[in-house]
């Protein structure tokens, strides 16, 4: 069978076309107007009315980040604490008054900020990257934050994204981040399926409930 938006090919049991997303009515259904996505492809409950999904918005994505950043935050912050005491580093992060009237600084110092500082790039990408492809490819489908916002994440196809998929997305938001003043992230306010350039890297969808 075909699209009847793009006349892109699809699979006789696909619910969504892969290229423009648009939903599929297969001609056995009763009840064209209204179709009910199965349990079992990971959107349970989930009703599309009228040929149109529920996209998950800018500002709701925008919310679920602030939530998710701060969720993570609470993890990143005592834990880097906990390195810079038990490793002695905190005994070296100090600036004498004769360091200063020589303007020099303790060699032990530098080696002890930088150690600080790469500990904490390090423990925030893990614990970010860890936190959203766990959460994104769990049963929630989401972060807690996107689910408090009641949002979730699919592929293209709305099927549940696997721990791998959900890592290569996170990672493609490295890419969102590179273009100037965050339009990468933007685009979910504006683009035909509401997705962010991570999501049209990594062909993910960002859905309402």
């Amino acid at each position: 069978m075909f699209c009847s938006k793009c006349g892109n090919a699809v699979a006789p049991d696909s619910t969504f076309c892969t290229a423009c997303g648009t939903p599929q009515v297969h001609p056995a259904l009763a009840n064209p107007a209204a179709v009910t996505v199965p349990p079992n492809v990971g959107v349970a409950g989930y009703t599309i009315t009228r040929g149109s999904l529920a996209y998950g918005g800018f500002w709701l994505r925008f919310v679920a980040y602030l939530l998710d950043n701060l969720i993570t935050s609470l993890a990143i912050v005592p834990l880097f604490v906990l390195f810079v005491v038990f490793t002695g580093a905190a005994a070296h992060l100090h600036i004498s008054s004769d360091d200063l009237q020589r303007g020099q600084m303790d060699p032990a110092m530098i080696a002890a900020i930088i150690s600080a500082a790469l500990t904490f790039v390090i423990l925030s990408l893990v614990i970010t990257w860890l936190y959203h492809a766990y959460f994104d490819s769990s049963s929630w489908q989401a972060t807690p934050g996107k689910r408090v916002m009641n949002l979730y994440v699919t592929n293209v196809s709305g099927q549940p994204i696997t721990f791998l998929h959900a890592t290569g997305r996170h990672f493609a938001k490295i890419i969102s981040g590179f273009i100037p003043l965050g339009i990468g992230y933007i685009m979910a306010g504006f683009t035909e399926r509401k997705q962010a350039l991570h999501d049209m890297i990594a062909s993910t969808l960002v859905l309402r409930r």
